[in-house]
């Protein structure tokens, strides 16, 4: 199968299950072809687990969902050493993180010592305890979750968590024709329940491997890496997109022409992914660096910016 044909198998199959959001589909499989995570922010009800479930479904992938709480310990998530009596001595017992598509729910609920026991995980696919390094299971896919409406309770990711999330992305609630055609036709069945695998994970190695063969022009590449400066220089912007977030920038724009069905980068991939990509990965002045002022920010320098002709 090429690699473009993953991407819209993938996208069709998911599509069929969250109807009326493909775009959000397409960024999540651009973010998984990029080898990057997700971070979903959005009110409860609008399919943030049906997306991830269809996900792991639609590839045969191993899916685990974990509930994030205040009570949460790192051990947890990660695993550790537990005493076998029968052998006399330690063995290392797996968490959930060791799974290929793992649902981090309600992220922002857990303390910052446990947010920060993903770090390891979701940037060198590993694990480190006591001293001993645990390879995670390749592919290795983070989606998580937060409520923007709800800060009772909540411990806002620090920006080095952040910035492990390849995009930022909303759901929102679905088109009025399409709800009420859910309404009438889906009952008691699980939808993600019947999908079949769509792509092995071995296509979707292949394909994340043919995103680095993604061809760039020189004229592109410097679009990117003016829109990445002027978030340095911009009045309103205290701290600018970083070199990691550049790199992360290109790559997805990568991803996305070959979600596209192309092996090169159209100035139109960059535009696109601006928002999705940059808007965690920088803090504005005189505030908290709200979303909608990152996002402002973000569009008025993407719009300023000389589109390579």
């Amino acid at each position: 199968m090429k690699s473009s044909q993953v991407a819209s198998s993938l996208v069709e199959r998911v599509g069929d299950v969250l109807q009326g959001k493909e775009e959000v589909v397409r960024l999540v499989v651009v973010a998984l072809l990029a080898r990057g995570h997700v971070l979903v922010e959005d009110v409860p009800g609008v399919g943030k687990t049906t997306l991830a479930r269809a996900l792991a479904a639609s590839l045969g992938l191993s899916f685990r969902r974990l509930q994030f709480t205040s009570d949460l310990m790192p051990a947890d998530v990660l695993g550790g050493n537990v005493f076998d009596r029968e052998t006399g001595a330690f063995r290392f017992r797996k968490g959930p993180v060791f799974t290929q598509v793992l649902l981090a729910d309600e992220i922002n609920r857990t303390t910052p010592k446990t947010q920060s026991a993903l770090l390891e995980a979701m940037d060198e696919k590993q694990v480190s305890i006591d001293g001993e390094t645990h390879a995670l299971d390749e592919p290795f896919f983070v989606l998580a979750t937060q409520n923007p409406q709800d800060f009772y309770g909540t411990f806002p990711l620090p920006e080095s968590q952040l910035d492990r999330f390849l995009v930022r992305l909303r759901i929102g609630y679905p088109p009025p024709e399409i709800e009420r055609r859910v309404l009438e036709t889906r009952r008691a069945a699980d939808p993600v329940a019947e999908l079949e695998p769509v792509v092995t994970a071995e296509a979707l190695r292949e394909a994340q491997a043919a995103v680095d063969g993604v061809k760039v022009d020189g004229a592109v590449l410097d679009y990117l890496h003016g829109i990445v400066l002027a978030t340095r220089e911009h009045a309103l912007v205290e701290v600018g997109a970083s070199t990691r977030a550049a790199l992360a920038f290109a790559r997805a724009v990568r991803a996305h022409a070959l979600v596209d069905g192309r092996d090169y980068v159209l100035p139109d991939d960059v535009k696109a992914l601006v928002l999705p990509v940059l808007s965690h990965r920088i803090r504005t002045r005189g505030g908290d660096g709200a979303r909608a002022d990152a996002e402002a920010v973000l569009r008025e320098i993407r719009e300023q910016a000389a589109v390579p002709v």
